[in-house]
C-alpha cells in the first residue's frame, strides 16, 4: 500500500545515512509523519523527518533535508523531491505507483485497509454497558455505535479485539425494576392498577415481564411479603430487560462477546481480591476524608474508610472504596471490574457518557496501580446527542417511560442513518439529531452523500455493461491528471484507517468517506460540461475501461469504509 511503501522508502534513506555517519544510530523516529500536504500543489505526500531528527543529528533541519532528499531522489517511484519551510520535504510520486496502487485495491478487495499493526496485542472495548432497567434509548446510542465502530477499526489493523458490557446488575435500582415488575405482575393475575409510584418504572416494556412472572408463578407471589419475591424477580426482570437490550442491539448490528455481572464479581470476591491486592502494597489505608469544602452539611462526620491511594497516581485526593456500612462504592466495585478486565488483556479502552467525566482520573490512577502501570488504559467520553423533530426538541424521560427508543430510530430511519449520523461528528463534540435532516437525500447528508456515490459508481458499471464494456486495467496508462487524483483520494485509506484506530477516533473515517465521496462526484459532474471526461464513452471503450476500473475500485474503497462504521454500501438509490 502507497503510504507503506514511502515510509519504507523514507527508513532506507535515513538507515542509508545512518550507516555514512551522516546520521547517529537509534535514533527516535516514532514522531516522523508521513502525510499529504494541506496545500496539494506542494506534492503529493510531506514529511517532518529532516526537522524531527536534525537536533539529535547536530544539523540544521535543511541541511538534512538536503541529505535525505539526495537519497530519495533516484528512485523509481518518486517523481520529485523538494525542501520546503524550515525543512519539509514534499515529495511528487510517479504515475506508475498510483496504478500500482489501484491494482493493489483490486487485488486486496475486502481486505484493503486492513493491516497488522496491532499484531500480538488483546484490546478490551467496553461499551454501552446501560443499567438493565429498561429498553435502549438516544442516550445510550451514540456511545454503542462509537464502541462498536472502534472496536471494527482495531480488529482491522490486527487487534484481537473483546467487546464487553458490564452488567449493573448490583445496585438499588435493579430493586426498583423487580418492585416495578411486581406491579405489571400484579396487573397481569388482573388487579386493576392506576398510577405506578413514585420513584418505580412506569414503562409498558414491563407488561410483558409481568404476563411472564404471571403465567410461571400463579398468584403465588400477589400477597407475599417482599422479602420473598425480590430476588426471584431482581433475577427474572434483569435477564428479561438483557434479552430486550440485545434485541435492540443488534437493530444496530452490535454484538457483545462478553457481558460481565456485577453481582457475580461481587459474588465471586473479586472486589476483596483487589482490595487485598492494593493492601499489600499499601496502597489502600484506613483513613478519614476531609469534609468537603464549601459545603454546609449538618450532619457530616468523620469515619473512617478504606482509602485508595490515587493521589499517588495523579487523582486529586485518596477515594473511598467502601461505604460507612460496609458496602461497596461505585469506585470499589469499577476498580474491582477493571482488574479482571486486565486479567486477559493488554489494554482497555471503555465508552463513557460525559456526564462520568469526573470519575475518569481515579478509575486511571486505580488501573495503573492494579496492573502496575503495565495495562495501557483509555477512556473516551461521548457527549450527549439532541434529539430533534423539524428543528424541534424531542423531550425523553426513562422515568416517566416517556422516551424515544433505539428501535423507534431504526425503524424510521433505518440502522445505516443511525449508524452514520453517530460518526459524523468527533465523540467528544455535542450533535444534533434531526430525523428529518437524516433522511432526506441531499448533499447536506452525509449517509446518502456517500452511499449515492457507491449507488451511482453500480449504476455505472450495469450501463456500460449493457454497451459490452467491462472495467479493464489493460488502458490505465490513458488516464489523466483528474482520475490519479482520485487514485491518490483512495490511496490514503489504509493511512486514515490507522490513524483512526490508534487515535481512538472512528469519526474520521466518515470524514474522509465524505472527501472521499465529493471527489468522485466532483469527477461526475466534469463529464456534464465536458463529454470527454465522462465515465463512459462508447466511442473510446479502452478509456471507458480504464474509467470503469478506476470507479469500480473507488467504490470498493467507499464500501470496505462503510464496512468499517457498520453501513452498507447501496448498490442502487
Amino acid at each position: 500500500m502507497l503510504f507503506h511503501i514511502f515510509q519504507k522508502h523514507i527508513d532506507q534513506a535515513l538507515d542509508d545515512l545512518v550507516a555514512s555517519g551522516d546520521l547517529p544510530a537509534d535514533l527516535d523516529r516514532k514522531n516522523i509523519t508521513l502525510e499529504p500536504p494541506r496545500d496539494s500543489s506542494h506534492g503529493d505526500l510531506s514529511t517532518n523527518a529532516a526537522m524531527v531528527l536534525s537536533k539529535a543529528a547536530g544539523e540544521k533541519p535543511r541541511d538534512l533535508a538536503i541529505k535525505i532528499v539526495e537519497k530519495l531522489s533516484g528512485l523509481d517511484d518518486i517523481r520529485s523531491a523538494e525542501i520546503a519551510g524550515p525543512g519539509f520535504i514534499n515529495l511528487k510520486v510517479s504515475d506508475a505507483v498510483l496504478l500500482a496502487e489501484l491494482k493493489e485495491i483490486e487485488t486486496l478487495g475486502t481486505d484493503y485497509g486492513r493491516s497488522t499493526k496491532g499484531s500480538g496485542v488483546t484490546v478490551n472495548v467496553e461499551y454501552v454497558s446501560a443499567n438493565p432497567t429498561g429498553p435502549m434509548h438516544m442516550g445510550h446510542c451514540r456511545g454503542a455505535v462509537v464502541g462498536d465502530a472502534l472496536a471494527d477499526l482495531l480488529a482491522f489493523i490486527g487487534y484481537k479485539v473483546i467487546r464487553e458490557y458490564y452488567v449493573n446488575d448490583a445496585g438499588a435500582q435493579v430493586d426498583i425494576l423487580a418492585q416495578s415488575a411486581h406491579i405489571r405482575y400484579r396487573e397481569a393475575l388482573g388487579e386493576a392498577i392506576s398510577d405506578i409510584p413514585e420513584g418505580l418504572y412506569p414503562g409498558d416494556y414491563l407488561k410483558p415481564l409481568g404476563s411472564a412472572l404471571a403465567q410461571e408463578y400463579g398468584d403465588k407471589y400477589r400477597d407475599a411479603p417482599q422479602e420473598s419475591w425480590l430476588p426471584i424477580f431482581r433475577k427474572a426482570a434483569v435477564a428479561g430487560m438483557m434479552d430486550m437490550i440485545r434485541a435492540d442491539l443488534s437493530l444496530l448490528g452490535i454484538q457483545h462477546d462478553v457481558f460481565s455481572s456485577e453481582a457475580e464479581l461481587h459474588a465471586a470476591g473479586k472486589a476483596d481480591a483487589a482490595e487485598a491486592e492494593l493492601r499489600a502494597r499499601d496502597l489502600i489505608y484506613d483513613g478519614v476524608l476531609e469534609k468537603p469544602k464549601g459545603k454546609t452539611i449538618e450532619d457530616w462526620e468523620a469515619v473512617e474508610l478504606p482509602l485508595f491511594r490515587s493521589t499517588q497516581f495523579g487523582d486529586d485526593q485518596d477515594r473511598p472504596i467502601k461505604k460507612s456500612n460496609g458496602q461497596w462504592t461505585y469506585f470499589g466495585g469499577d476498580l474491582a471490574y477493571h482488574f479482571q478486565k486486565a486479567q486477559k488483556a493488554d489494554e482497555l479502552i471503555d465508552i463513557w457518557g460525559a456526564d462520568h467525566s469526573g470519575t475518569v482520573k481515579r478509575i486511571k490512577a486505580a488501573v495503573s496501580a492494579l496492573t502496575r502501570g503495565e495495562t495501557k488504559f483509555d477512556v473516551k467520553l461521548i457527549q450527549m446527542v439532541r434529539l430533534l423533530r423539524n428543528g424541534e426538541p424531542e423531550k425523553m424521560s426513562k422515568r416517566s417511560g416517556n422516551f424515544v427508543t433505539i428501535a423507534d430510530m431504526v425503524e424510521e430511519v433505518g440502522k445505516d442513518a443511525v449508524r452514520f449520523t453517530m460518526l459524523t461528528r468527533k465523540a467528544d463534540a455535542q450533535m444534533d439529531f434531526d430525523f428529518a435532516k437524516v433522511t432526506e437525500a441531499s448533499r447536506d447528508n452525509p449517509v446518502f452523500y456517500v452511499q449515492y456515490a457507491h449507488a451511482r459508481i453500480q449504476s455505472t458499471l450495469r450501463k456500460a455493461a449493457d454497451e459490452d464494456i467491462l472495467p479493464s486495467d489493460e488502458h490505465l496508462a490513458k488516464l489523466g491528471p483528474e482520475e490519479l487524483d482520485l487514485v491518490k483520494q483512495a490511496a490514503q485509506f489504509p493511512r486514515i484507517v490507522e490513524s483512526a484506530a490508534v487515535s481512538r477516533e472512528p469519526h474520521r473515517i466518515a470524514f474522509y468517506l465524505n472527501d472521499l465521496a465529493a471527489a468522485f462526484h466532483a469527477f461526475w459532474n466534469m463529464g456534464n460540461d465536458h463529454p470527454e471526461m465522462r465515465i463512459i464513452m462508447v466511442n473510446d471503450p479502452a478509456m471507458t475501461s480504464a474509467r470503469l476500473f478506476l470507479a469500480k475500485y473507488l467504490g470498493q474503497v467507499i464500501k470496505n469504509g462503510l464496512a468499517l462504521m457498520g453501513v452498507s454500501a447501496a448498490d442502487k438509490m
